[in-house]
């Protein structure tokens, strides 16, 4: 096997939720995560597991939902760009440094359009990662995004259980990957 097969096999076997199969009722949407990225065409959304300190910042919005940042990019939107704004608009967040981009989930929609019109259809991938940031304003909260009625920093365990809570339990394993890979490139 090579390199990454070894590491896509030993993050399955110790990540099972995040590797198993996923089926987004939502959307129609069929997903399957991998460590391996996928092409910047297919990427269509982007999320980010921050780190201020030992805390990871999570949003809460008017429905009591509470998710990480990150959203969907606009027509011609680079990764970047797009990470940026969300963080802004959602968390009233900026970057620190570099992300670091621990996987994607690879999605096959089964919807007869794509959700906007410049998307890649039905194929497209929701990438993830880590990175330092600081939440140093409120939240823009765009009227066509969701409305952000919190912003919190908390320690890992607990952002598990608020993403996992009544949902699926791949959040956890999500965060425990991310958590992950900043120990082993922070030492």
């Amino acid at each position: 096997m090579t390199d990454t097969s070894d590491r896509t096999a030993e993050q399955a076997a110790r990540y099972p939720h995040l590797y198993a199969p996923q089926r987004w009722a939502w959307g129609g949407i069929d997903a399957q995560f991998a460590a391996e990225l996928p092409p910047d065409g297919l990427i269509t959304n982007i999320h980010l597991v921050g780190f201020s300190g030992d805390r990871v910042v999570l949003c809460r919005d008017a429905r009591d939902h509470w998710f990480l940042p990150g959203g969907t990019r606009e027509a011609a939107e680079s990764i970047e760009s797009c990470l940026a704004r969300e963080l802004r608009e959602e968390a009233g967040a900026r970057l620190l440094g570099e992300p670091v981009w621990i996987g994607a989930h690879r999605c096959v929609t089964d919807h007869p359009v794509p959700y906007r019109p410049w998307q890649p259809h039905p194929e497209k991938a929701w990438l993830w990662g880590w990175a330092e940031v600081t939440v140093d304003s409120e939240p823009l909260n765009p009227e066509d995004g969701e409305q952000v009625v919190e912003v919190r920093a908390v320690p890992p365990a607990e952002a598990q259980h608020l993403l996992t809570h009544h949902r699926d339990p791949w959040w956890h394993d999500l965060i425990a990957l991310a958590v992950d890979s900043r120990t082993a490139a922070t030492g």
